[in-house]
């Protein structure tokens, strides 16, 4: 991502998060991603870029903590974090906790 991550709109950003996760974590099985930066306006950091909440479901977490999933997520938006992203809140599950979750 590039600073065009900062000038782009909700959809777009969206999209471009999506577009990285989904690249490193494939495959995904589901994944929302919400922008949460109205919630936050006149914070001291909201005009250091976007709010975020993504909830995913990846194979990819599967055998491993919340912090290493985190990690992966963070790892996967590096630059975005540094460019445009201010607050990410990750919710990661494996298609087997999900599956459960919604029985």
């Amino acid at each position: 991502m590039s600073d065009a991550f900062m000038h782009a709109t909700t959809a777009e950003r969206a999209a471009l998060i999506e577009a990285r996760l989904t690249a490193a974590l494939a495959p995904i099985a589901s994944i929302r991603i919400t922008d949460d930066s109205a919630q936050h306006a006149g914070h001291a950091g909201a005009a250091a870029g976007g709010h975020f909440s993504v909830t995913i479901v990846a194979a990819a977490f599967a055998g491993k903590p919340r912090v290493a999933r985190h990690r992966m997520v963070y790892d996967a938006l590096a630059d975005a974090m540094q460019r445009g992203i201010h607050a990410l809140a990750i919710t990661a599950y494996t298609p087997e906790e999900f599956a459960l979750l919604s029985r």
